[in-house]
Parts: structure tokens; C-alpha cells; sequence
């Protein structure tokens, strides 16, 4: 897993640095300003931003836009609060929420260490107005986490087993509504709702600490959707200047029922970010992004087990990441209005509600074409 990601990230920045020259307009003069030669203005590479923030740009009336990207998040140890933890620390000092229950221990018995995930989005906008874009995305998720099983009392270690889940996950429908454009400024209103396609139900085998091996109900990290209807209430203001762009987005995740007796805890996130405009075809950028999740409201009933993931308690928090990136825009023929994109980050900052497994790298790449 960990070779093809490398795989994939490689040619990613391999396909972004050969399409430096594929893509460039031979002109590099006033940004906005000289005509390529093809008789057109160049399109800025910076007109949408970073590859990791959605939904944060509008169309013309009449307008398409296809996009796909792919993200990668690696997880690798366990926090409490913003502390790192080992797993023997974590099943001598946390109880089992589970105890009393046939074969369940006092104490947690299986830690997480590590998990993957990567997740395919597929998405289209079109703008039946100025003043309007409509926008849906359809994801197909793959996750994988890796285990260790602890026997008895002490710390013992009796085995490894990795868990995996993949499919079709929650599905996006929202609208852009133009709120302000005024000179070099632009805000507008995010409204959408998430659609629960995604499952809730997937099973794997597990090691149990009694050395069997059971086939359960994966717990809340490993599942592909909320099971929930969600409100996606946002707003986005993006600025222009000369070579520089920057932007600011406020996006929301409130649930609206529940799925098998819980829902999954509402989520905040604010984003900014500055991009620099190094030519028209291409933009260089930094980001900081703040999400904060709740815990998980209410319990499975299906999930049960002595492991950290089981507990609806042991989920969301507060972190902070820092983000790079670069857009690559075709100028001509038939490249013009395509884009190339690529955002990866790392946390500055994790507050969890713990234990639980910590984010240590996010990657983003995508292509968009416009016409």
C-alpha cells in the first residue's frame, strides 16, 4: 500500500513538473494582460484555488467543469489530548466502555497503529447563471488499518491482523450563490447537503485477544459513510492582486437523524490560503486549515469490542494543518482550459479526543477542465 501511494505521488509531481513546459504560454509579459498566440488572455492558474479546498469557485452562466482528484491520508500512532501514546500505555490505562459484556476484558485489548486511507472524487459544476453554480461529487473510498492484539492482564503482544474496507461513499449536491463581486473580491454563499450512499455495515476478521479469529461490524473510522443526511452550509470570500490571490472558507458538517442508533459528530472546518501567480500557468500556494469535530453522538449497538475505535467517545478534536501547493493551467489549443493541481500537508497542531490515531500527511491531486 505504502509503495504504490509512493507510486502514485511520484508521478504525480512527475506528470506536474513535465507539463511545466507542455503547458506554458510562450508570453510571459503583464499578467492578464498579453495575448497568447492564439489572439486569447491567458487563464490565470491561480482563478481557483488549492486542489484541497472545494467549492470555493464560480462559473459563468452556461459553464461546465469536470475535476477528479485523488487524496491520500496516512495515519501512523495514537494521541490522548495533543500527547503521543504507545499501545501498551493505552490498554493499561484505558478502560474497555464494554466491560461486562460476554468475553469483554476491563481494559482496552486490540490498539490501531496505523491506517490508510485514499478516496477517488468525481465531480461536475454548471452554471445555469452568474449568479449560480451547482456542483455534485460522487467518492469511491478504499481503507485499510493495521492492529495489534494484546492477551491478559499484562502487555503481552499475540499477533497483528489488518483490517480493510472499500466502496462508494457519501454523495455531494450543493449550490454557489454570488453574494458579492466587487472589483478584485468575490464572496459567495456554499448551501448543500451530503446523501448517505455510502455504507455503514461493512465487516472484516479481527484477532480477538483469545487468540480466535471473528468477523465483525468494523467500527466508526473504518465505514464509508455517515448514514446520515448532513448540512453543508459554507461561505467563501477569494481576493486578487496583481501575482497574488488569497482566500478564506468557512464549511460545515451537521447531521440530521441517526444510522444503527448514532450519528457522526458535527464537523467545522475554516480554511485561508495565498497563492502566488509565478506565471499565468502556474501558481505556487500555502494553506492553513483548522477543523473541528465532535464526538460521536449515541452507539452502534453492532459495534462492540475492546478496542479504541469501538467507542463513540474516542473520536474527532481539533487539528491544524499546513498545506503547499502548485495549479498548473493549459494556455492553448486543445490544453486550454485544463488544470493539473497538487496540495500536500502536515499537521501543525492535534487536540484529540483520545485515544486516537493521529494524521500525519495528506496529499491532494487533481485535473479540472472548464468549457
Amino acid at each position: 500500500m505504502k509503495s504504490l501511494f509512493k507510486l502514485t505521488v511520484f508521478s504525480t509531481v512527475g506528470i506536474l513538473l513535465f507539463s511545466l513546459n507542455v503547458f506554458a504560454d510562450t508570453d510571459h509579459g503583464d499578467v492578464g494582460m498579453a495575448l497568447n498566440n492564439e489572439g486569447l488572455k491567458p487563464v490565470r492558474a491561480d482563478s481557483h484555488a488549492p486542489i484541497g479546498v472545494m467549492g470555493e469557485h464560480m462559473h459563468k452562466r452556461g459553464e461546465w467543469m469536470l475535476s477528479y482528484r485523488f487524496m491520500h491520508m496516512d495515519m501512523d500512532g495514537n494521541r490522548i489530548g495533543d500527547d503521543e501514546v504507545s499501545p501498551e500505555t493505552i490498554i493499561a490505562n484505558t478502560a474497555n466502555r464494554f466491560f461486562g459484556l460476554a468475553g469483554q476484558p476491563a481494559n482496552l485489548r486490540i490498539v490501531p497503529t496505523e491506517m490508510s486511507m485514499q478516496m477517488h472524487m468525481f465531480g461536475a459544476m454548471y452554471a445555469p447563471s452568474d449568479w449560480l453554480t451547482m456542483m455534485v461529487m460522487i467518492m469511491y473510498a478504499e481503507k485499510s488499518m493495521d492492529h495489534i492484539t494484546f492477551n491478559g492482564p499484562g502487555t503481552s503482544r499475540i499477533g497483528t491482523f489488518t483490517t480493510k474496507a472499500k466502496g462508494v461513499g457519501d454523495t455531494k449536491i450543493a449550490g454557489l450563490f454570488k453574494l458579492l463581486e466587487t472589483g478584485p473580491h468575490h464572496i459567495h454563499l456554499n448551501a448543500g447537503i451530503s446523501i448517505p450512499t455510502g455504507s455503514t455495515d461493512k465487516r472484516d476478521d479481527i484477532l480477538a485477544p483469545n487468540g480466535a479469529t471473528l468477523n465483525v461490524r468494523l467500527p466508526y473510522p473504518m465505514q464509508l459513510g455517515s448514514g446520515t443526511i448532513d448540512v453543508l452550509p459554507g461561505l467563501t470570500y477569494s481576493g486578487t492582486a496583481s501575482r497574488f490571490n488569497w482566500g478564506a472558507q468557512y464549511n460545515g458538517t451537521f447531521r440530521t437523524g441517526r444510522d444503527n442508533g448514532y450519528s457522526l459528530g458535527d464537523k467545522q472546518e475554516i480554511t485561508a490560503w495565498l497563492s502566488y501567480l509565478w506565471r499565468p500557468w502556474m501558481s505556487l500556494s500555502t494553506r492553513l486549515a483548522y477543523s473541528h469535530e465532535a464526538q460521536i453522538d449515541g452507539i452502534d449497538p453492532g459495534i462492540i469490542g475492546p478496542v479504541q475505535t469501538a467507542d463513540p467517545d474516542n473520536q474527532g478534536g481539533d487539528i491544524v494543518n499546513l498545506m503547499f501547493g502548485a495549479n498548473v493551467a493549459g494556455q492553448t489549443g486543445l490544453l486550454r482550459g485544463h488544470r493539473l493541481a497538487f496540495e500536500a500537508g502536515i499537521p501543525l497542531h492535534r487536540d484529540l479526543n483520545g485515544p486516537q490515531l493521529e494524521t500525519d500527511l495528506i496529499v491532494t491531486a487533481g485535473w479540472q477542465y472548464a468549457f
